[in-house]
């Protein structure tokens, strides 16, 4: 795979390395628009899992023969190498392997919300928030006795910072806050959010599972105390999610799991705990999933995130200019011409956004079809629902363009 000089990406031989992009569909090529929810994966990831498993399959920190020792390498060099991409200082000791970063909300929620949330506490979340920021810290909220409140979102989609300034006060215990929305695209800033939580001795959360796909992200940069993303949004494989915390914050929380490998020493009596990150990750970890996520950020490196913005944002807006040319086409999010993240929510008058994505489909063209976990945000959008383009490395203008010619046959259709 090369990259031109000129900065820009080599989009046809980044093709190349993904296998499924061959794919077609009673004789039609796929073009997969539902890069938000999963990303393909390269070959080059690929391969690496298929090398653990053809050559050091083990068991990792529980063994002294060849294989365990070469798996334990990988797996802890791994978290480094992750941990170095989203600019964590610390290491591995400030990256812990999840699942994704619903597990990471969940962690961070009953290992440290349970044990310091309590009547009179606030946590403050966005009216675009993911039902894993949402509805964790929803749930933790009631059995703490603590209060949820929301900064609200302008009709332009973006977040209300004056309104921001009037909610994170001094009772605010924890702020979370989508890094780029799911469904408006919208990037928020994250960095003067983290600021004002400070400010009033409060944590912030970032969830960055459209973000650090995508753009460049530095943890330290943002000041954020936790920041979570998952691996099958950036080429990575499913499976494997990432949380970042301050390491000084990660060592005084409890752990959220028990068993194997987290632990020190244990009696009949009580039991110590292991070493960040370890102390937070319970049983056989996800050692296949955690290498081949370590290959997927070399990859991206090997592209370059500063280009890959630069795409993503050049497909929104041309997405965004040719679903203009529709008079009965309804876009949400920021404005045509403003940086975004590479996705549009869209719908067409008098056609629901499932039918339309059944429709697109019978074209091999996938897209995503709902309220993308986002209820309560649809529902201050006045929608149920909406249909979803969002791109990745490999996609086109081409590819846009299809698209908008199944649209624009499935108007015909319904008219």
């Amino acid at each position: 795979m090369t990259v031109r000089e000129s900065g820009d990406l080599a989009v046809p031989a980044i093709r190349e390395d993904f296998p499924v992009l061959e794919r077609e569909f009673d004789g039609t090529p796929l073009v997969y628009l539902d890069n938000a929810a999963t990303t393909q994966t390269p070959q080059q990831v690929i391969d690496a899992i298929t090398e653990y498993y053809e050559r050091y399959n083990a068991n990792v920190h529980r063994g002294l023969h060849h294989l365990s020792q070469e798996a334990s390498v990988a797996y802890e060099d791994a978290h480094d190498r992750v941990a170095e991409f989203i600019g964590a200082g610390g290491g591995r000791e400030e990256l812990v392997f999840t699942s994704n970063t619903t597990e990471s909300e969940n962690l961070v929620a009953y290992a440290w919300g349970l044990n310091e949330l309590g009547p009179g506490d606030e946590v403050v979340l966005t009216e675009m928030e993911h039902h894993a920021s949402l509805v964790t810290w929803q749930q933790i909220a009631k059995q703490t006795g603590a209060t949820v409140r929301y900064i609200r979102v302008t009709d332009d989609g973006h977040l209300d910072m004056e309104h921001a300034k009037e909610v994170i006060g001094p009772d605010t215990a924890m702020v979370s806050v989508v890094h780029v929305s799911n469904t408006l695209g919208t990037i928020n800033p994250v960095d003067e959010l983290a600021e004002m939580a400070h400010a009033e001795d409060a944590m912030i959360f970032v969830d960055g599972a459209q973000a650090v796909p995508n753009r460049p992200v530095d943890v330290e940069a943002i000041d954020a105390d936790f920041y979570a993303f998952s691996g099958h949004k950036m080429a990575g494989p499913t499976g494997i999610g990432a949380l970042y915390g301050k390491k000084a914050i990660l060592e005084d929380m409890e752990p959220f799991n028990y068993g194997g490998d987290m632990i020190t020493k244990v009696t009949f009596e009580d039991a110590t705990w292991n070493e960040l990150p370890w102390k937070f990750e319970a049983g056989t970890p996800r050692i296949a999933q955690g290498i081949a996520l370590a290959e997927a950020v070399e990859y991206l490196e090997d592209i370059g995130m500063e280009a890959i913005a630069r795409h993503e944002n050049e497909l929104a807006q041309y997405a965004l200019d040719r679903l203009g040319e529709f008079d009965d086409v309804e876009t949400y999010g920021p404005p045509a011409g403003e940086e975004r993240g590479g996705l549009v929510s869209f719908n067409l008058a008098s056609v629901h956004a499932h039918d339309l994505a059944s429709i697109l489909n019978d074209y091999a063209v996938a897209i995503r079809a709902g309220d993308h976990c986002t209820q309560p945000l649809h529902d201050k959008l006045g929608v149920a629902a909406t249909a979803r383009a969002s791109f990745y490395v490999y996609n086109t203008p081409e590819e846009i363009d299809v698209l908008i010619e199944a649209i624009d046959d499935a108007r015909e259709l319904f008219a």
